[in-house]
């Protein structure tokens, strides 16, 4: 008999834990602009301080999913919780004494960084110890509802904090997020046992994650076509977004598209919970073409109106994609080397946007800014699309309702298809 998502006693701190966390966590970015900006005065130091937090979650990926997978994520996911409530209290209390340093800033967000590195893949590969297989979809229906959910409210009520009573404030509420977080989590009881041997190490544990994730036809293929994806819409969205925005429409305009795509994502992913897909995985990278839309609409200079619309429609399809993606790795990637594989893909995945943020701006200025946005946009599309050339991807099974809890699962049934 299939039970509620809601039944799931394991599964309800985990969601407190990860709605708290959310909320603080879309809220920091405002405050730590508007505060380092305020501070220091030029946006050099802005830049340094981003910089300082991505360059760390990118290097220590790995190591964060070869521990997450040998030792308890709950652990894990406690000790970088409190860790991050340390460093995001410190860099507070720095704000709000006035006593900004842009070494001692730049020294926290690294170390802020490197937890978020261990954070990610734990928190990737506990989902199927907290749930049956056949809820997984459900679950991150619900966990992307509430991600989707706090990027709508933290932002604003982030401004509305820092227009009140500053940032350091703000910032502290980040830290206090965390913490309450660390409080739910510690309350997880989880299902299924580690199977990295004890003597193995972190460097071995990454090869053998490694040597998974190459044998998952679907996996790398799909990988692959985020990472081409990040290195053509990320950038050409967030750097020539605004400026072609603004020339079709006017200083709103891109307020309203970016509000628009959140609630379409919001959307999108409270209707996941509730449709069951055959081949999940297929429906969700069908529905990743949508989010090429907007580029498309930027390039053809269309107007305000059907930008806005392009840009809901890219909210929908990218929610979509984004459970059907998580859902499809849990179900079948074995429990053992889960938080691994998510590591690889991450990496590989993340890795294409400063490239790509790096690159759009020479190529605007050669060959011009609406065209190189709409070759983005096609480029794109076609990147979502590319996956669906492989039969490991088109064929990959949905868990059936009556499937049993997901523990370790077996490697030779897992991996939807050969080279």
């Amino acid at each position: 008999m299939r039970s509620s998502l809601l039944q799931q006693a394991a599964f309800r701190p985990f969601f407190a834990g990860r709605l708290v966390s959310l909320l603080g966590s879309s809220m920091a970015p405002v405050a730590l602009a508007f505060a380092v900006l305020d501070a220091s005065g030029n946006g050099h130091d802005l830049g340094v301080v981003l910089a300082a937090h991505m360059v760390p979650l990118l290097a220590f990926l790995l190591v964060g999913g070869a521990v997450a997978d040998r030792f308890s994520r709950r652990t894990v996911l406690v000790a970088t919780h409190l860790g991050a409530a340390i460093t995001q209290g410190a860099v507070a209390a720095l704000l709000m004494t006035g006593h900004y340093s842009l070494p001692l800033v730049a020294a926290l967000e690294f170390l802020n960084g490197v937890l978020a590195a261990f954070t990610t893949p734990a928190l990737r590969g506990v989902v199927p110890q907290l749930v049956a297989k056949s809820l997984l979809r459900q679950a991150n229906s619900a966990l992307g509802s509430a991600g989707n959910a706090a990027k709508i409210l933290g932002p604003s009520l982030s401004g509305v904090l820092v227009v009140t009573v500053g940032s350091g404030p703000a910032i502290a509420f980040d830290a206090f997020t965390y913490l309450v977080a660390a409080c739910f989590l510690a309350r997880l009881s989880l299902t299924g046992v580690s199977e990295a041997s004890p003597r193995e190490t972190v460097l071995a544990g990454i090869r053998d994650g490694w040597s998974v994730f190459r044998a998952i036809r679907w996996v790398w293929v799909g990988t692959l076509s985020f990472c081409l994806l990040n290195l053509v819409q990320t950038g050409t969205w967030q750097i020539l977004g605004p400026q072609l925005t603004r020339q079709i429409g006017d200083e709103t305009t891109w307020g309203f598209v970016l509000g628009v795509r959140g609630v379409g994502m919001l959307a999108s992913s409270l209707l996941m919970y509730r449709p069951a897909v055959r081949h999940l995985l297929r429906f969700g990278q069908l529905a990743g073409v949508l989010g090429a839309l907007p580029l498309l609409a930027l390039g053809a200079q269309v107007n305000a109106v059907w930008l806005i619309a392009a840009a809901f429609v890219a909210g929908l399809g990218s929610s979509v994609t984004a459970v059907a993606w998580d859902t499809s790795l849990q179900e079948h990637v074995p429990g053992r080397v889960l938080s691994r594989v998510a590591s690889y893909d991450d990496l590989l995945s993340y890795v294409a946007i400063p490239v790509g943020q790096l690159c759009v701006g020479p190529l605007a200025e050669t060959f011009g800014a609406f065209r190189v946005t709409a070759v983005a946009g096609v480029v794109a599309a076609a990147s979502a699309a590319l996956p669906l050339a492989s039969k490991a991807v088109r064929r990959l099974p949905h868990a059936q309702p009556d499937t049993a809890a997901s523990g370790v699962q077996k490697l030779p049934e897992s991996l939807g298809g050969t080279p």
